[in-house]
């Protein structure tokens, strides 16, 4: 006798027929319980939460592709900058970060105190697990002890917080922000008392700058989109001047702003001009005109009164004495992109933020030499090298990263000609596949990064390239609901398709090998559940075969040792990745909430409890131990972010 399944959230044991079934958006899915386990199986078990938990070790990337001013040097040595929902500090000499995790989705602007240590961050709107909307706000913090000081704007900011900066003058009392709402408001706070003194429509162009006078507390000056305007505080009303072009070219944008020693405005604009508007003025009193080719995304007064200019087009980064003649300059290597961002450093130093996620270290002296490096686009792929302290990431920006855990630098980078989308490591580790978006995969040579082999199977996403624990076959999962065999021989390097499963009705999204290398387990985007026999790609539907099968990993999201990871009433696609540990004790899942969890492995109760960790904001989409279980990672979709947790 058959029981009739209730289509409630609720789990239901068939304890006859040996399964539990599980229900998503109304559909079920039935998982088999190994036969060991079955006489004393229960769903009201308990399950332990892990005894070990995580701790954010490295933060990989910057944000620069579409935000700016974020990039300082503290006087604790450190350089402070954000991607994803975590600002980073980090000291580049000793090779540590520490990490404020206060916000909740992506930052978007910082700004620092006159006192080097107080700290303000904006973030976007975010989305609460229940998918309630988590208001845009300023929360200013302590960059030494990394505690909340205060939290601006709750409930007040529209859409995000673009810009953010402190006054200067007057202790750094004031605090001024822009949000994205259609008129850009331009508000000001009394920090210290979370309370808003005055605000006014900025504009309804864009605005990408905002900045106190370093002589004037009642003066701020904001430019962006054909516009740089001077706004004064008199009680609670900013009155505005605009800037006037008059004779000189009016540019499309203003993009950015500094102030030089004697209170004159210096303005970069995507023209390729720098004007300086005299002191408290709204005119300009000098001009270099064609200082860049192109758009000057930065330009930054050093302490002896020189400015340094970065160029969009042209990358350059320039030097210009006191009367602002060309002293020196210095080029960005293609491959790290335009300059977003400058900052002094230290002596003569100088750091450079970019458009492609990168941060350069150097001086004009020297050259510059990447210490940050990312993915410029939604990133996948993730796999860890069978043996050594090593893994690869490949995203939608055709990149492809083998990274050293240790040194936390890439060992080699490479650009392919399509959109990356999954990557998986030969158990030799000699060879790594990659999958793309567009139906072909590769295998490249781990130690040369040479191409050794290119297929094409359909013409849709390649959401999994898995190789077989005996190193004997690759498992190639497409968007177009097949997946394709192909037996590996000569160490990796040649391959020969010798099956196709068929018989998913929606896309495959991960897939398993058994530990004998013999059989093969798929989920799909309609959360079914298949088993393969991986010789001949023949679909199995006896039970009681695959029941009993031991999995060399588990990274289907269903299953029934990972069903407890599933929220109530989750949505199907609110999992996004799981990973268990190589020595089975634990389980790690990455969710659409910007969230990494970990719980204890086999994970087979309903709604298991789990440790929760933030940093990322919206989908994290994939997760994955190291050979040794040492650490975690995880990797970002939108935010592009990869975080590298230790396991303790």
């Amino acid at each position: 006798m058959k029981r009739s399944s209730s289509k409630s959230k609720e789990c239901t044991l068939n304890a006859e027929d040996g399964y539990v079934r599980m229900f998503l958006r109304g559909r079920p899915v039935t998982m088999h319980i190994p036969d060991q386990l079955r006489e004393h199986y229960s769903l009201d078990s308990k399950v332990d939460l892990p005894e070990q938990k995580l701790k954010l070790q490295w933060v990989y990337g910057y944000r620069g592709r579409d935000c700016r001013s974020n990039l300082y040097l503290l006087p604790t040595g450190e350089i402070v900058y954000f991607i994803a929902s975590a600002v980073v500090l980090y000291n580049v000499e000793e090779q540590q970060q520490r990490h404020y995790l206060g916000h909740n989705d992506d930052v978007k602007c910082l700004g620092v105190h006159p006192d080097m240590v107080t700290i303000a961050t904006g973030q976007v709107a975010g989305t609460s697990k229940d998918g309630k909307q988590l208001a845009p706000h300023v929360r200013v913090w302590d960059s030494v002890s990394l505690n909340t000081l205060h939290v601006i704007g709750m409930g007040v900011f529209d859409r995000a917080v673009t810009c953010v900066a402190f006054s200067k003058s007057n202790g750094g009392a004031h605090l001024c922000a822009v949000d994205d709402a259609n008129d850009h408001i331009l508000s000001v706070w009394d920090w210290q008392k979370e309370k808003q003194l005055a605000d006014v429509k900025c504009s309804n162009e864009s605005v990408l700058g905002a900045s106190f006078h370093p002589m004037d507390a009642n003066l701020i000056v904001t430019c962006g989109k054909s516009h740089i305007n001077f706004w004064t505080m008199d009680g609670n009303t900013l009155t505005k001047r605009q800037g006037l072009f008059e004779k000189h070219e009016k540019p499309k944008y203003v993009l950015c702003i500094a102030f030089a020693e004697n209170g004159d405005a210096i303005t970069g604009d995507s023209s390729g001009n720098i004007y300086i508007w005299g002191k408290g003025g709204n005119r300009i009193s000098q001009v270099v005109a064609g200082a860049h080719e192109g758009g000057i995304f930065s330009v930054c007064v050093l302490k002896d009164g020189t400015l340094v200019s970065g160029g969009g087009k042209d990358r350059r980064v320039v030097l210009w004495d006191h009367s602002y003649q060309k002293k020196s300059e210095l080029e960005v290597p293609e491959m790290f992109g335009p300059v977003r961002c400058l900052a002094e450093g230290k002596q003569d130093g100088l750091f450079v933020g970019t458009t492609r996620n990168a941060i350069l270290q150097g001086s004009f002296s020297g050259e510059l030499t990447p210490i940050v490096q990312g993915h410029t686009d939604e990133l996948w792929g993730l796999d860890i090298h069978p043996n050594m302290e090593q893994f690869v990431t490949c995203g939608q920006d055709k990149l492809i990263h083998l990274w050293d855990v240790s040194s936390h630098q890439p060992l080699w980078s490479k650009y392919i000609e399509d959109p990356a989308r999954s990557a998986g490591f030969h158990p030799n580790g000699a060879v790594v596949a990659v999958g793309t978006m567009t139906g072909r995969w590769l295998v490249l040579d781990t130690d040369t990064r040479d191409l050794v082999s290119m297929h094409t199977d359909g013409n849709e996403i390649i959401s999994m390239v898995k190789y077989s624990p005996d190193g004997a076959y690759l498992a190639v999962g497409s968007h177009d609901n097949f997946v394709y065999i192909y037996a590996v021989t000569e160490n990796g390097r040649k391959y020969s398709r010798v099956g196709k499963c068929t018989g998913h009705s929606s896309f495959v999204t991960h897939l398993d090998w058994s530990t004998n290398s013999q059989y093969i387990v798929t989920n799909s985007g309609d959360y079914e559940i298949l088993f393969w026999e991986s010789s001949s790609g023949k679909h199995l539907t006896n039970a009681d075969t695959v029941r009993n099968l031991e999995w060399a990993s588990s990274t289907c999201v269903l299953g029934f040792s990972v069903f407890g990871i599933w929220p109530d009433g989750a949505d199907g696609t609110d999992i996004n990745a799981v990973c268990r540990s190589h020595n089975g004790k634990l389980l790690a899942s990455a969710d659409d909430f910007g969230k990494v969890h970990l719980f204890s492995n086999p994970c087979s109760q309903p709604r298991a409890p789990s440790h929760v960790y933030g940093g990322h904001s919206s989908h994290v989409t994939n997760v994955a131990f190291l050979h040794d279980d040492s650490h975690l990672i995880s990797s970002g979709g939108k935010d592009m972010s990869i975080l590298q947790w230790t396991v303790a």
